[in-house]
């Protein structure tokens, strides 16, 4: 393992912001700003509830949750074309790109869209699009991760994964979101076991809200490689020791955590506590537009709010990589700009 050199905790910031690192729990429709939300209203002839950017972002004050689903969906109503998302999804890999993230693992919701009589391939190559424009034009690395919502039954999942079925090439994987208490995983058991015969990687969200035992669920009935949040984890000591053990990663997203109230001071987030326990925990934004903070935000806060070190930070960014369903070659050449950004700023110190 590298050596990871000091840095002084004045310039630790810095180094956080610097650092090149990959964003693997990011909804692509939690990244819609205000500001678009009423751009997009005006250019598709919808009226919004809102009076002003202003009133709809004082209404971003969530006790859980459920309450900040409750505006999400409202605020995806002004998507409609592929115009839309692509406008979205290059507003979002624009900011990611200046964050220094290198490789971003999008999570889209089509549920959402198509209950609104949006077209799978509207949103889709919408999506596609902006990733392959900006990878030519910044060099930033970004593919599409499909999301079921959990709140919805089985066999909306099943007709959404068939209505996928002509664009799977533009999708690298499924995911699980939405309402966690009361849907536990293994409702979706036998959609998880179809993505998988098809080849598509999985991921869930798990132990946000929910208890150990989803977490468990999302790895024996859903067989995730990786778990999204993960939080609650800590409660369960044998589930600490397997996902230490199997190096199953966390996507955790401590801004969301706090201003969902899950941890009520961010200075109680357990990012360090998993860290310390050997998880292959990462840091992430998740709905940024909602939470007051994309990927930098969240490590500098989180960083300042809990004393977490230079060691962690290289940690993180490392295990940010080695979680994502990039390739080995690219992997290990993100890994080796890390070592020498690391390098590049201790020489400066």
């Amino acid at each position: 393992m590298f050596k990871v050199p000091p840095v002084s905790a004045e310039r630790l910031p810095g180094l956080l912001r610097a650092m090149p690192k990959a964003e693997l729990h990011i909804h692509i429709e939690g990244t819609l700003e205000p500001e678009m939300i009423f751009a997009l209203a005006q250019r598709n002839g919808l009226r919004l509830p809102y009076a002003s950017v202003q009133e709809l972002r004082s209404a971003y004050a969530f006790s859980n949750l459920q309450s900040f689903l409750d505006v999400y969906y409202a605020g995806a109503s002004v998507l409609l074309h592929e115009q839309d998302f692509y406008d979205l999804a290059r507003a979002y890999l624009a900011r990611a790109a200046r964050d220094k993230v290198l490789h971003a693992e999008i999570f889209f919701d089509p549920q959402t869209h198509t209950a609104r009589g949006v077209a799978m391939e509207t949103v889709v190559n919408g999506l596609h699009r902006a990733c392959a424009d900006a990878r030519t034009e910044s060099g930033i690395s970004a593919v599409l991760i499909l999301c079921f919502l959990r709140h919805l039954s089985e066999a909306s999942a099943f007709e959404t994964l068939e209505q996928a079925g002509p664009l799977r090439d533009r999708i690298v994987g499924v995911g699980l979101d939405s309402s966690e208490q009361g849907h536990p995983p293994e409702k979706f058991a036998r959609v998880f076991a179809r993505c998988r015969e098809l080849g598509l990687r999985l991921v869930a969200h798990a132990g946000e809200e929910g208890p150990p035992a989803y977490i468990w669920g999302a790895l024996d009935a859903l067989k995730v490689e990786r778990i999204d949040h993960g939080v609650q984890a800590v409660h369960d000591a044998a589930l600490m020791h397997r996902l230490a053990q199997e190096r199953i990663a966390l996507t955790v997203c401590p801004l969301s955590n706090h201003r969902l109230r899950v941890f009520p001071e961010l200075a109680q987030h357990n990012l360090r506590q998993l860290l310390d326990a050997g998880l292959a925990a990462t840091v992430n934004s998740d709905d940024p537009a909602y939470f007051g903070g994309y990927v930098n935000e969240n490590f500098t806060q989180v960083f300042a709010a809990t004393g977490l070190t230079v060691r962690h930070a290289y940690q993180l960014a490392f295990n940010s990589f080695e979680a994502s369903f990039a390739g080995t070659a690219e992997k290990r050449a993100w890994e080796h700009q890390l070592k020498e950004s690391f390098e590049r700023f201790v020489e400066h110190d």
